[in-house]
């Protein structure tokens, strides 16, 4: 190549590879925000810092052995299944992509248990999960139901199973999978629905 072209084509490539890594950040950040972040935002709205909710059976409880798997309080038509599937993921650490115990997504999460207790598969994306499910409300929400959440953008961006007593299991961005109460702060303002097996 002439030296008086290569100074231009130079300015051009540079150019051309900025504008591609652009296009390629507003993609990822657009899929990205389907699941369960964008770029530096979790939950795309912000880093939900947890504390996790520890079950305090009754005294009576403990005593006879009436505590299932996650420490709660057993109560007659309790899916042990259910429970003891959770069981198996508590402290699995959070990983955006992750499906295994080395680290698992919030949809993820869901979908093993879904498919070890229920037999069912669904969607790999929070948002896709919807469609496998009919919808409930927060008040007619019974164990095993899925809930979703809602972004700052009013997108489905984090999904768990409900559990009873206003308890659910989800795979959190900042303690991985751990139960939470749907009447905490963010969970309360961000919970959009709940979902029930067809």
């Amino acid at each position: 190549m002439p030296k008086r072209l290569l100074l231009p084509f130079l300015c051009l490539a540079t150019l051309l590879l900025f504008a591609s890594c652009e296009s390629v950040k507003r993609f990822i950040n657009q899929d990205l925000e389907e699941e369960d972040f964008t770029m530096g935002e979790l939950y795309a709205d912000e880093y939900v810092k947890e504390v996790p909710y520890v079950p305090t059976p009754s005294a009576e409880a403990r005593r006879s052995g009436n505590v299932n798997a996650l420490g709660i309080e057993r109560e007659p038509g309790d899916n042990e299944e259910l429970y003891n599937a959770i069981q198996d993921w508590m402290g699995t650490p959070y990983r955006y992509g992750g499906t295994d115990k080395n680290g698992v997504d919030c949809s993820a999460f869901v979908g093993h248990i879904y498919r070890q207790v229920y037999g069912l598969n669904l969607h790999r994306v929070a948002n896709d999960i919807q469609l496998d499910l009919d919808p409930v409300t927060k008040s007619q929400l019974s164990e095993g139901d899925v809930v979703f959440f809602t972004n700052s953008k009013g997108r489905v961006s984090h999904v768990g199973i409900y559990l009873k007593n206003g308890l659910f299991a989800h795979s959190s961005t900042s303690r991985g999978v751990i139960i939470s109460r749907l009447d905490e702060g963010y969970w309360s303002k961000h919970f959009h629905k709940g979902g029930r097996r067809q």
